[in-house]
């Protein structure tokens, strides 16, 4: 799974290694989108921020200071934000084919899959996600289906 999360966010990274995170960075896009998700049952559980922390740092390879100035950066995007369009429309200029689009939101329901509960209003928010990144309804749940695998093969893994 770490291998399938450094993939895409590496398609995020491309030549995105300035000093500053820029408010049309794709990885702030990305964190934002992230938060949002956590943020949506209106509470972000200690799974969720721990594998949203790996990821972030696997791939990103930042020092603990830019990971901890680009997370800062993406929540407070995200928490200005009114919708999401902002978000979908600079990783849509990223992620220019389906495949990787569809990565996402399976990276989005490995998050959401974290701490081994869905709510309604999760996949309220990646359903919108999903729909502003021109993902279809049947690649939406197949992905939460196969992070839902994933998490419980884990939870498996672990006894």
């Amino acid at each position: 799974m770490l291998d399938r999360i450094q993939a895409f966010l590496h398609t995020l990274t491309g030549s995105h290694h300035t000093q500053e995170f820029a408010p049309d960075d794709p990885r702030v896009a990305f964190v934002a989108l992230c938060f949002q998700v956590m943020e949506a049952d209106g509470n972000i559980s200690d799974q969720e921020q721990q594998k949203f922390r790996d990821l972030l740092r696997e791939r990103y390879d930042l020092s603990e200071d830019r990971l901890k100035t680009l997370i800062e950066v993406g929540h407070q995007a995200g928490s200005e934000a009114v919708d999401y369009y902002r978000f979908t429309s600079d990783l849509r200029k990223h992620l220019v084919n389906e495949e990787d689009r569809v990565e996402l939101l399976g990276i989005l329901w490995d998050i959401v899959y974290a701490d081994g509960q869905r709510s309604e209003i999760e996949d309220h928010v990646i359903w919108r996600i999903a729909d502003l990144l021109g993902v279809s309804a049947r690649d939406r749940v197949l992905e939460r289906q196969q992070a839902a695998a994933r998490a419980t093969l884990g939870d498996q893994g672990e006894d």
